[in-house]
């Protein structure tokens, strides 16, 4: 996630953190560096000015001249003024309304608006625990609306049936009414998109939002399109009332434009970060936190709250007693070890949060074939308990056949077989009570190997 603009920044940075002394010279070097870097990331132009005045001003003011260490307290401007272009703090969705609390998307086609319903009907169903109710709207693209339904069937919400001989507006009526006798909470509303603003598609979306009165109303936006996207939901703007945007596909973006000029540009909040293709893939958007990784200085609080939300906590103690008493870390705990990791999006999403570590996801990123898991799994599943328990077993027919039924090779189950070994040697040195807090905390989630080490690698 924006890896491009991270690298320019932290290798910019680096230059002036240790310097005990900060000079007009050295400041202004420093802050065109930082200037170029923005201007590379597609951030906004009026953005890059107003940000680099801001810090030039605080860098030349008493602030740095009296620090005990300038080039710590040049660096803590650039993250604070970061949070600021970004918004400063969190700000969730405003659901305090007589229910249900209808919630309008809009935004371009192809930006990934249908999927965003899902996964936000996903987030407020498992986090806030709100019966949701969704709806597609777009009554030119038949697939949008047979997609949405097989989405909400998948994260367990109700869905509205809607077909393309209808009008919008009735549509949402209709909607709306269904979702009142149903006793939900929310109400999401999917629109129409096209491929470019037009009079027509806003007029249309004008009268929906008139009609159905929204709480809120959220721009949808592809954050790979840079300042662009800026300016797509300006233009929606100036035609809605929007109160918040979602910036879509960020964990493919390396730039980072448009997180970091939505806001400037708008005045309306980044509210959610769609990271990826799964309904899970979403995250509220806090900007400290994310100033923080683009700096390298990693996000420990969302991989907290991660493992706290997605891991199994039960397996998790269970684990932690189990390497407390010294007792064998067996393959059916290494299967357990893989799917909390998958759960948390991989070891890269993983390393990507943790302080010093962007370079080395980057490398396990590109490095590491993505159907991983999914082979190492398959081939667990293929043993018998008995083998699962007592991997020594695994000898000459019985690796024959696991590899046979797991559709996967002799070496595959080789390299597994001795990254269980690796774990279990790791799990032997943390017999007693030192890890189990850890254990609890993090959900005994270590990749195997340890960070980087020991992955099955193409």
């Amino acid at each position: 996630m924006f890896q491009n603009l991270s690298d320019r920044l932290t290798s910019t940075l680096r230059n002036v953190t240790g310097k005990s002394r900060m000079t007009d010279e050295n400041i202004q070097d420093t802050l065109r560096e930082v200037r170029m870097a923005l201007l590379e990331a597609d951030v906004a132009l009026p953005v890059v000015k107003q940000f680099v005045d801001a810090v030039r001003q605080r860098a030349l003011g008493q602030e740095v001249s009296s620090s005990l260490s300038p080039g710590q307290a040049f660096l803590k401007i650039v993250q604070a003024e970061l949070e600021s272009v970004m918004g400063g703090a969190n700000e969730g969705l405003n659901l305090a309304t007589q229910p249900p609390a209808v919630v309008l998307m809009a935004g371009l086609q192809g930006a990934g608006k249908t999927t965003s319903v899902a996964k936000l009907a996903r987030l407020l169903k498992e986090r806030d625990g709100k019966s949701v109710t969704v709806v597609s709207a777009d009554v030119y693209r038949p697939a949008a609306i047979r997609q949405l339904e097989t989405l909400a069937a998948e994260v367990g919400v109700d869905f509205f049936p809607s077909d393309a001989g209808q009008k919008p507006v009735d549509i949402a009526r209709a909607a709306l009414e269904h979702a009142k006798i149903r006793f939900s909470d929310v109400l999401i509303v999917d629109t129409a998109g096209r491929l470019s603003v037009d009079e027509a598609m806003m007029a249309e979306i004008a009268e929906l939002e008139r009609v159905i009165k929204p709480i809120e109303t959220l721009f949808v936006v592809d954050a790979m399109t840079g300042q662009d996207a800026a300016n797509t939901a300006r233009a929606f703007g100036e035609a809605l009332p929007l109160t918040g945007v979602i910036l879509t596909k960020v964990d493919a973006d390396t730039r980072g434009g448009a997180a970091l000029s939505v806001r400037s540009v708008t005045g309306k909040p980044i509210k959610f970060l769609g990271v990826g293709e799964k309904t899970a893939a979403l995250d509220p958007f806090h900007p400290d936190r994310l100033a923080s990784r683009i700096l390298g200085m990693g996000d420990m609080m969302s991989l907290i709250e991660e493992a706290e939300q997605k891991v199994d906590k039960q397996k998790a103690e269970r684990l932690a007693r189990k390497v407390k008493k010294g007792k064998k870390f067996d393959l059916e705990d290494f299967r357990d070890q893989l799917q909390q990791m998958n759960n948390m999006g991989g070891m890269a999403s993983m390393l990507e949060k943790m302080p010093g570590m962007g370079n080395m996801a980057q490398a396990a990123q590109q490095g590491m074939d993505n159907r991983m898991f999914a082979r190492m799994e398959a081939m667990i599943n293929s043993m018998t308990p008995k083998e699962r328990r007592n991997p020594d077993l695994i000898q000459g027919g019985r690796k024959r056949r696991i590899t046979r039924g797991s559709g996967t090779q002799v070496q595959d189950l080789n390299r597994l077989l001795k990254q269980h070994k690796q774990m279990q040697k790791m799990m032997k040195k943390m017999k007693g009570g030192g890890m189990e807090k850890m254990m609890r905390g993090l959900g005994g989630m270590m990749p195997p190997g340890g960070p980087g080490g020991g992955m099955p690698f193409r």
